[in-house]
């Protein structure tokens, strides 16, 4: 049974500038699909338009979409039902999760540095620690007080006293913020979102509703070092569709890496004040600064907000503990919405938290290290192998975001699939099949990771181009 349909207008802003390149319309329409179901623009369980109406939309004969849709089953990405359409599938996954890539697939997709080297030695500490804890059932709605202790001092150390009352332990950052979109938003309400932004946020609070209303974000701009330009933006559309909220990453934003100014931030906040509007600020990344000149305080020590944080960027992603920072009584009916979906976050997790917290500074000293190689590295890479890009000088987080020069990204995403790697499209962090200019890169990977990734994504580049590859040797040349 499908959970959603996709109508053929929807669809055809999806696909973009499908039709570029060589070879026949139908071929080129199933791997334009393809590629949205791969990397989650289209769902699993999505009922796809009527082979008719998709004909109609997108002026072709309706045998090139029948045919179309027929490589797409031939390929597991597509069940047909007489009498209830077509709908999207992921071969050997009737789950909406896609499938592991294969062992010789590099994974460019996830933006997420490796596991801590002395993580080991802190899940021996929180085991030694548990037994204290098995004399009740075990569910934790809101977080052991020792972790929101240890959270709240993090917050007070930084500049922005907090108190253990104010935070509410989550099952990760995105699991916070889904948590606050059905506490915040009802159907119909107007949220801002930045564009581009994270993926698993605007679809959490479409998911509760919201009417989303982006504002356009870019890359630190040295004419613009203040941020104003975005700041105004960002006023402005507070003040013109009155939303109930707006989701905002203050420090290194994902995927562009720029920061907000301290003087955009009160800007932001005054002008949210106002309105009414709740700012929620998420912080995942709020700490891994490499080099920024400017020392900025979380985004709440400058007005009201809520704050949303998380150990998946700093000490590993398999640790699945989040938090929420916010007033009392948004953190008891945060309590009333999370209880019917979750009794709680793992208590051994949060005691492995809970004793990594106190070395934040050194785990902070080991991540700078490694993203400001990777990020050096990665820059030298792309200068080589690909000078027609723009690739922006990012001073803190973990990704940058490449301007391509050509609405090609979803091609280079297939193209880059063939070559055994996998990259999220640019649109894959937009809404409506924006950002096909870009391209999102993770530099938070090891160096021979690195360097393998970018030797695939130069073949994929130069086979879309028709010219031939940069030598793997002399990429790493460049850079040794």
């Amino acid at each position: 049974m499908a959970e959603s349909t996709l109508t053929a207008r929807a669809l055809e802003n999806l696909l973009g500038d499908w039709r570029t390149g060589a070879g026949s319309a139908y071929h080129a329409l199933a791997e334009r699909i393809r590629l949205l179901v791969l990397d989650g623009r289209i769902p699993v369980d999505t009922r796809l338009p009527a082979e008719r109406d998709l004909a109609e939309r997108l002026g072709l004969s309706r045998t090139t979409v029948t045919a179309a849709y027929g490589h797409l089953r031939g390929q597991g990405l597509v069940l047909s039902v007489r009498g209830s359409g077509s709908v999207a599938r992921l071969p050997g996954a009737p789950s909406i999760l896609p499938p592991a890539p294969a062992a010789d697939y590099i994974d460019f997709s996830k933006a997420a540095p490796p596991a801590l080297p002395w993580l080991p030695d802190l899940a021996r500490q929180a085991v030694e620690d548990l037994p204290e804890h098995l004399g009740d059932a075990g569910f934790d709605p809101i977080g052991t007080p020792a972790l929101r202790a240890a959270i709240a001092d993090r917050y007070t150390a930084r500049g922005l006293p907090t108190t253990p009352e104010q935070i509410m332990v989550t099952i990760g950052a995105q699991h916070a913020i889904a948590l606050l979109s059905r506490a915040l938003v009802g159907r119909g309400d107007r949220a801002i979102i930045e564009a581009p932004t994270y993926p698993h946020a605007y679809e959490a609070l479409r998911a509760a509703g919201a009417r989303l209303v982006p504002v356009g974000v870019s890359p630190r701009d040295p004419a613009d070092p203040a941020g104003r330009a975005e700041s105004e933006a960002l006023v402005r559309a507070i003040g013109h569709s009155n939303p109930v909220a707006a989701y905002l990453m203050p420090d290194f934003q994902n995927p562009t890496g720029r920061s907000l100014s301290a003087e955009a931030r009160e800007r932001v906040l005054d002008a949210a004040a106002r309105q009414g509007t709740v700012i929620v600020a998420d912080e995942t990344t709020g700490e891994l600064d490499i080099d920024r000149a400017e020392s900025l305080l979380p985004m709440a020590a400058y007005g009201p907000a809520i704050m949303v944080g998380s150990v998946g960027k700093t000490v590993w992603g398999g640790v699945r503990v989040g938090w929420i920072r916010a007033d009392r009584p948004l953190i008891r009916r945060l309590l009333a919405v999370r209880s019917p979906g979750d009794l709680g976050t793992p208590i051994i997790e949060q005691l492995l938290v809970t004793r990594a917290l106190p070395h934040m500074d050194d785990i902070l000293d080991l991540r700078r290290e490694q993203l400001r190689a990777g990020r050096d590295r990665l820059e030298g890479l792309l200068a080589h192998a690909f000078p027609e890009w723009q690739v922006p000088h990012v001073d803190g987080g973990i990704v940058t975001w490449v301007g391509l020069g050509a609405a090609v990204s979803s091609q280079l995403a297939l193209a880059a699939r063939s070559q055994g790697l996998i990259i999220a499209a640019g649109p894959r962090f937009g809404i409506d099949g924006a950002f096909e200019r870009f391209l999102r890169l993770p530099i938070c990977y090891p160096a021979e990771t690195m360097d393998a990734a970018v030797q695939a994504l130069s073949r994929a580049w130069r086979s879309l181009s028709g010219a031939a590859p940069v030598p793997d040797q002399s990429l790493l040349a460049s850079v040794i």
